[in-house]
């Protein structure tokens, strides 16, 4: 409520997902940023962790002037959480949502909460599966979920994530997903 009194013109509401509903990889990031999503009203715009994430994207040809190509953005959290760090109980209230989202084969995880939610919301169990960066886990209905360190500006600053660490787990996804293509055809 303060923010949107102090910031009237701003989205301040829930963030809807961002591409195709069927697409074949989708990603899940955490929550919209204050000056980001929350401003803008689209998953990852206007803030650092998104300049970064729709860089490797438009490289490797899953975005095209700013929209997905074969992709489906969303947050665990839909909405802006207080101090830029989600309560437990707001990324379980928001898991439904995030479950009714997720029907591509391929996912990636932006963070560890992003992952632990995703595991969640695909029927699959933690802590046997676990969060690590590039790790790539198989989920109890056949789809692939695979980690990647968040890429919000603190972890660009300190080296956590890097251009070549984020475009190599999304090059991973693509050919998860030009194998599924592969396998369908014949």
């Amino acid at each position: 409520m303060e923010l949107r009194a102090e910031q009237p013109d701003w989205w301040n509401a829930p963030v809807p997902a961002l591409g195709q509903p069927d697409a074949p990889i989708a990603i899940v990031g955490l929550a919209p940023g204050r000056a980001g999503a929350n401003r803008t009203g689209r998953a990852f715009t206007g803030d650092a962790s998104g300049d970064l994430l729709f860089a490797v994207l438009e490289k490797l040809e899953l975005m095209r002037e700013g929209e997905p190509q074969g992709l489906l953005i969303v947050n665990a959290v839909r909405c802006l959480p207080p101090e830029n760090r989600p309560l437990p109980a707001e990324v379980q209230a928001c898991r439904p949502f995030l479950a009714g989202q997720l029907r591509a084969p391929i996912t990636v995880a932006l963070g560890e909460i992003a992952h632990q939610s995703a595991v969640k919301a695909l029927g699959g169990k933690l802590p046997k599966l676990r969060f690590a960066h590039g790790a790539e886990h198989r989920l109890p209905k056949g789809q692939v979920l695979l980690d990647s360190y968040h890429c919000s500006r603190y972890n660009q600053n300190i080296g956590r994530l890097t251009e070549p660490m984020l475009t190599a787990v999304f090059e991973r996804a693509m050919a998860l997903r030009d194998a599924l293509g592969r396998t369908a055809s014949g």
